[in-house]
C-alpha cells in the first residue's frame, strides 16, 4: 500500500515551493517507482494487489492546495492505468480516494480550524476497510462514503471553473 502523503494548505503565492517539490516527488515519484517496481515483480508470480491512497481531491482543482490536489489527480489516473496496463498479469491497481478523514493530516497540512471535518462522518476505521476490501477485490477505485461519492459525481457536471471557484471558497471555510 502506497500511502505517504501530506499537503500544504495556503493561499497558492503563500506556499513554500521547495515543500511543494517535496510533496511531488512523494506523491508522484514515489508512487510511480513503488507501483512499478512491486507490479514487476508480483507479475512474475502471476498475482498481487497494489492499493495507492489518493482522495477525492483528484477530481477537482483545489487553490489552496494546488499541489495536494493536482499530485493526488496523478495518482488516480496513474493507478487506473496501471490497472488496466495489468489487465492480464494477475496484478491489480486500486486507488483508494477517501474524502476528508480525521487524522494528523490537517494538523500537518496547517489545517488547524477544521471546518470541514465538521460534517466528516467517515472514520479512519471506515475508510482502511473499504480500500482493504476493494483491494482484494481487484477493483481500480474505491470512494469510501456515499457523501464522497457524491460529491465526486456532482463535480464531474459543474463547469470546471465553478467546481475551481467553489473548492477555493471551502478551503477559505476550513
Amino acid at each position: 500500500m502506497n500511502n505517504a502523503g501530506f499537503g500544504i494548505l495556503d493561499k497558492f503565492l503563500n506556499t513554500d515551493l521547495n515543500r511543494e517539490l517535496e510533496m511531488i516527488q512523494l506523491h508522484v515519484t514515489t508512487t510511480t517507482t513503488l507501483t512499478k517496481l512491486y507490479a514487476a515483480e508480483m507479475a512474475v508470480h502471476g498475482w498481487g494487489r497494489i492499493l495507492n491512497v489518493a482522495s477525492t481531491a483528484a477530481f477537482q482543482p483545489g487553490p489552496w492546495m494546488a499541489v495536494y490536489y493536482a499530485t493526488k489527480a496523478y495518482m488516480l489516473s496513474y493507478s487506473e492505468a496501471a490497472n488496466e496496463a495489468l489487465k492480464d498479469s494477475g496484478v491489480t491497481v486500486t486507488c483508494l480516494c477517501p474524502g476528508p478523514t480525521p487524522t494528523n493530516f490537517q494538523v500537518r497540512a496547517k489545517n488547524r480550524k477544521k471546518g470541514i471535518l465538521r460534517h466528516v462522518k467517515t472514520s479512519v476505521e471506515f475508510v482502511a476497510r473499504r480500500g482493504y476490501g476493494a483491494m482484494h477485490a481487484g477493483k481500480p477505485l474505491v470512494i469510501p462514503g456515499i457523501l464522497n461519492q457524491i460529491r465526486v459525481f456532482a463535480v464531474r457536471f459543474l463547469p470546471r471553473r465553478l467546481a475551481t471557484y467553489l473548492s477555493r471558497k471551502a478551503a477559505e471555510k476550513s
